[in-house]
């Protein structure tokens, strides 16, 4: 085993006589979060997502925000300026902030229970994902098996609200999250809202499980463990992900945290399970595997070591999950059902764009563009193993949880698609090596911002008779109407508000975060 990570990075920490606050009025943003919040509840009521069959359709608020134009015109201003003011917040929030001590722990705690509390009882925004999970387990309680039959086996699957991407594709989940999505739909008798009020408990314990893990693992990095919590937990994109969307990633996330702290404090039979069950709810954390066993096999281990250390921690998890499949027995199908969700591009990643303009000058030639799109695709793919292999097998032992971080952040980066949901993956990883207050923060701003504003205006429920034209005309309007609220919300962040415009300008202050590289 392993004796925990040393410590390379500079805690940003005043001296020990400095005078003054540790935390300049925190309770200012803490209530402009929640009041952002609070707005994104509130759109959430027209513009989220409800099963058909939800009883809530027949509630007279719900109509009103839904089905007139000015409820729904008033749902989407909230939800844009909602999400924006929760960015401002957050970026104050660490502003205020004087030393990264023991009471910027307690405000940013503070931040996260009130910024999640009204996002916990919104409609779901931003993806229907939950509504696939409550498909999938009605799947199991009437006796189908999820990894052979998509949702449409199921009689008046419409009425679940699941995308309908969903209606064939075979479930790319693990054994563990079809137990929780079985005992879900059985428990609550497929009620939707019931439903959806547990997975968002199953996702604020991912939460937890980050808020207690990433200050632990930043420590072991020398990384100030407070400010790596407001990076990762605070952060708006996290909560919106994981909380008011619903997604099962929040609990991947928060166990393969949990498993890297314990394979890197010489508790690695109890890292691998754990980072094992974070497999068993999405397999995309396997890729955390070869990094536990090289944890295992210690700083000095030869080649023969390393190898025997891969060879035991695969044969532990691998282990692990046949027994779950036999409990179940559903076996490994989740392997099948790996490509339903990748099997599509999106315009802002960069193998997505280039496969776009690749395709698009092929059909122009005459030439099978989805042929030569799928191609860019895969090579995207291999260059993302390609780079992820390399970094396994070299690097420093210092640098280990940062060569995972770059591994992992290849595999995400150079896929076809990036949900925000993904770029959330990387968050914690990268906070917890270090995020120096310099460009790369800066950076992390950006991405922060600019997530929140896709994400208001890509997925919103409009019903299509606000309008007797194009059906689709109305949900046109309704997502620029969000993307130029927030839009605009975020140029003023930049550039006119005297509080937040030097957090994107150079500055001269000396960095305070020195990440593992």
């Amino acid at each position: 085993m392993t004796a925990p990570m040393p410590a390379t990075g500079e805690k940003a920490a005043a001296p020990a006589g400095a005078a003054g606050p540790e935390v300049d009025n925190p309770s200012s943003p803490i209530l402009a979060g929640f009041v952002g919040s609070l707005f994104m509840f509130i759109g959430s009521l027209g513009v989220g997502w409800l099963a058909p069959v939800s009883e809530l359709r027949r509630v007279p608020l719900f109509i009103w925000m839904r089905a007139e134009a000015v409820g729904v015109a008033l749902s989407i201003v909230l939800l844009a300026v909602g999400g924006m003011l929760l960015v401002r917040a957050w970026l104050r929030l660490g502003q205020r902030v004087r030393v990264w001590g023991p009471r910027a722990r307690r405000a940013t705690l503070t931040a996260i229970g009130a910024w999640s509390l009204p996002m916990m009882f919104s409609v779901p925004l931003f993806s229907r994902d939950v509504y696939a999970y409550i498909g999938q387990g009605r799947l199991m309680v009437e006796g189908f098996n999820p990894y052979r039959n998509g949702i449409s086996a199921l009689s008046n699957y419409f009425q679940l609200g699941a995308d309908k991407m969903w209606t064939e594709a075979p479930v790319p989940y693990g054994q563990l999250f079809l137990w929780i999505e079985q005992f879900v739909v059985w428990s609550t008798n497929v009620h939707p809202e019931a439903s959806v009020m547990l997975f968002r408990l199953v996702a604020l314990a991912g939460v937890v499980l980050c808020v207690i893990y990433v200050p632990k693992l930043a420590e072991l990095h020398g990384v100030n463990p407070h400010r790596a919590l407001w990076l990762t937990a605070a952060n708006p994109l996290f909560l919106t992900n994981f909380i008011a969307s619903v997604h099962n990633d929040s609990l991947m996330i928060g166990l393969a945290l949990a498993g890297l702290y314990y394979a890197a404090t010489r508790r690695v039979v109890r890292g691998i399970v754990l980072v094992t069950l974070s497999i068993a709810v999405k397999p995309i954390t396997i890729v955390f595997l070869p990094f536990v066993g090289l944890l295992w096999a210690g700083r000095d281990a030869g080649w023969l070591r390393k190898i025997g250390f891969w060879a035991l921690t695969a044969g532990l998890s691998l282990a692990l999950l046949v027994l779950m499949s036999l409990v179940n027995g559903f076996g490994f199908g989740w392997i099948n059902g790996l490509s339903a969700p990748g099997s599509i591009s999106i315009w802002y990643a960069p193998v997505g764009l280039i496969g776009m303009v690749v395709g698009s000058l092929g059909s122009a030639f005459g030439l099978d563009g989805a042929l030569l799109s799928a191609v860019v695709a895969n090579a995207g793919k291999l260059l993302a193993v390609g780079i992820a292999g390399w970094l396994i097998l070299q690097g420093d032992y210092d640098r280990l949880m940062r060569r995972l971080t770059l591994a992992f952040a290849a595999v995400v980066l150079l896929s076809p698609i990036i949900q925000s949901w993904y770029v959330v993956w990387l968050i914690p990883l990268f906070a917890v090596t270090g995020i120096r207050n310099d460009w790369q923060v800066k950076a992390l701003y950006f991405v922060v911002s600019f997530f929140i504003i896709y994400a208001n205006s890509d997925q919103l429920e409009v019903f299509p008779y606000l309008q007797t034209g194009d059906v689709g005309f109305a949900l046109l309007l309704a997502r620029v109407a969000a993307a130029v609220t927030g839009v605009l919300f975020a140029l003023y962040l930049v550039f006119w508000d005297p509080r937040t415009r030097s957090l994107f300008r150079k500055a001269g202050d000396p960095v305070v975060e020195r990440p593992v590289i």
